[in-house]
């Protein structure tokens, strides 16, 4: 029986290491993680072919893993670069959408003024010959300080207007009365009598409100769409913080530790970390819904009242009509202008030279014509110095007046620019506004929404939720960085918002105020603001409605107003205008009325 006896406990002992052997769990393989590592490009040395223990893990879960150390390295930079990757991706089609819209309105706006000055100056051309050539600066300077406005937006547009009309008073006061000699003194002293006598007619005043109201809301709009497409590219670039980054890894590739490869984060889980992640993002949709709002508001005022193409358009014929609005109106004043026809001849006392209030002739070939000059004229600019008779005649000859007028069809003017119109680039405009409010406060839901970051919203019990394979059971926090104090997978200052973020923020904030200014026809750069600015008149769009205030803005008379000039203007005499609209009715009977 002893004999027996070694044999027997050998066997047993056999018996009992084999079941131990088998009681012990296989070792997984890590082919697939293995694999997939690879694919991105890393070392496979880093990666082990079966489950080792995971005691040198710092953020995935411990406990037997197929991730190394160098492994879970790597993985931190790469779980960066795809949050990176997919926030890029969101933010540069709607960054891309913005820049290719201000492109063209920038290249429509620009060729406008280009065909608006080219079409001027082949009428005026056709019109006047000569004449018009000889003075063509006048109407370049015009469309110069238009292009420097819409470039730079250092013009004063309603001061740059009036001098424009005194200017073209000051060019056709020389012209018509080609047999005086006028001093610049003098001319200077003639244009502050325009607003008073208004030889244009009404044309200077509502050219005026539709030039600035047209160029405000057309360069603020282009201003806008700019600084839309600089804030979504300068936040685009995210950098997430070491807290962020590690919630990325624990729900991108921690999962892969496990061997789970093919199960994606749950929906929730990955909401809130996005949440955590672009907390000050969030923080922009506020200011950035306000500024859309504004947007969408100059972009109906361009469709309708402040529609750039139609003021700039046809602004060559505008012009003609305020001409010939001058030798309308003159037409008025010649009632009191007495023809001399026994007289004559008799042109050597012409020009004022007489004493006050007697008659006096013009010299031929003026048409032969009385003009009473009342006392009152000389004490306005005073009476101006007639020619030498030598010089006379060359200068009338020279100066001679003869205009034909004919307007260009419809169809033979430009009607569009930059290949497209602004009613349809404004159309197509809005819509990518209206698509992009909320952008910032859906950014997470999006990110997400990518079938690279996370399951779908269905798919809520076999998601990965940062330990392991079951249903995500935290609530999703809210948007912003004020919500993210009880985010419970990311853990965020709450007292130290992004500096970046704070620029836009205020940027937006600017470029509003300047959209609700150019709402209601208020530069932000100008605070002139007159009797006129109320709406009222052609071009306003509230000649027969008063215009709506949803944006109001209060705003004081701008300090360096020529102030001096309006002084001097008002307190002109009022009986110098006789004398004045004595020399536009001289040029009624000069111009051919061959307007139309």
């Amino acid at each position: 029986m002893a004999r027996f006896g070694l044999p027997a406990l050998l066997c047993t002992l056999a018996a009992l290491s084999a079941a131990l052997l088998a009681a012990e769990p296989k070792s997984k393989s890590c082919s697939e993680v293995r694999r997939l590592y690879v694919s991105k490009g890393f070392d496979k040395n880093d990666a082990p072919t079966h489950e080792i223990n995971g005691d040198h893990l710092k953020i995935c879960p411990q406990g037997y893993t197929c991730c190394s150390q160098e492994m879970e390295e790597k993985y931190i930079l790469q779980s960066k670069d795809d949050f990176k990757s997919v926030v890029s991706e969101q933010c540069n089609h709607l960054q891309a959408v913005f820049a290719s819209r201000y492109k063209k309105f920038d290249e429509f706006f620009k060729e406008l003024l280009e065909n608006a000055e080219k079409s001027l100056n082949d009428m005026f051309v056709k019109t006047y010959g000569h004449l018009y050539m000889q003075n063509s600066e006048l109407f370049k300077d015009l469309f110069e300080e238009l292009k420097r406005y819409y470039v730079a937006g250092n013009v004063n547009l309603e001061e740059m207007l009036q001098d424009f009309w005194a200017r073209l008073l000051e060019r056709m006061f020389r012209l018509v009365n080609s047999q005086y000699h006028f001093t610049d003194e003098y001319l200077e002293c003639v244009s502050k009598y325009t607003e008073q006598l208004k030889p244009f007619g009404d044309v200077p005043r509502k050219l005026k409100l539709q030039v600035t109201r047209a160029f405000v809301a057309a360069r603020t709009f282009a201003q806008g769409l700019a600084v839309a497409r600089d804030v979504v590219s300068k936040v685009s670039v995210v950098n997430p913080t070491a807290q962020c980054t590690h919630a990325l890894l624990k729900m991108i590739y921690c999962s892969h530790c496990q061997g789970l490869v093919t199960v994606k984060p749950c929906y929730n889980y990955c909401s809130n970390i996005m949440r955590g992640c672009l907390a000050n993002q969030g923080d922009l949709d506020f200011e950035w819904n306000n500024f859309i709002d504004a947007m969408l508001m100059v972009a109906e005022r361009l469709e309708g009242p402040f529609n750039i193409e139609s003021v700039m358009d046809p602004i060559d014929v505008k012009i003609s009509d305020a001409i010939m609005n001058m030798q309308e109106n003159s037409v008025q004043v010649s009632q009191k202008v007495h023809e001399a026809g026994s007289r004559r001849g008799a042109a050597a006392g012409g020009g004022g030279g007489g004493e006050p209030g007697e008659p006096s002739s013009l010299p031929c070939p003026f048409p032969r014509v009385t003009v009473l000059i009342p006392t009152q004229v000389f004490q306005g600019c005073g009476p101006p110095k007639p020619l030498p008779a030598g010089r006379l005649s060359r200068s009338i000859s020279e100066g001679a007046f003869s205009a034909r007028f004919r307007p260009f069809h419809p169809e033979e003017r430009p009607t569009t620019a930059a290949g497209t119109s602004l009613d349809r680039l404004v159309t197509d405009v809005k819509e990518k506004l209206k698509q992009a409010k909320k952008f910032w406060s859906s950014l997470p839901s999006n990110v997400c929404n990518d079938e690279r970051m996370a399951a779908g919203n269905g798919n809520e019990d076999d998601c990965w939720n940062g330990k392991g394979k079951s249903r995500y059971l935290f609530a999703v926090t809210g948007n912003g960085l004020a919500n993210q104090g009880n985010n419970p997978e990311v853990q965020v200052d709450t007292s130290k918002p992004d500096i970046l973020i704070l620029r836009q923020i205020m940027a937006l904030r600017v470029m509003t105020s300047k959209m609700k200014n150019a709402y209601n026809g208020n530069d932000v750069d100008f605070f002139d603001i007159s009797d006129e600015s109320s709406g009222e008149g052609s071009g306003s769009g509230c000649e027969y409605q008063q215009c709506p205030s949803e944006f109001e803005y209060n705003a004081t008379e701008h300090s360096g107003k020529n102030a001096h000039d309006k002084a001097s203007s008002a307190g002109a005499p009022a009986r110098a205008q006789p004398y004045l609209l004595t020399a536009f009715g001289i040029l009624s009977l000069v111009m051919p009325r061959e307007w139309r």
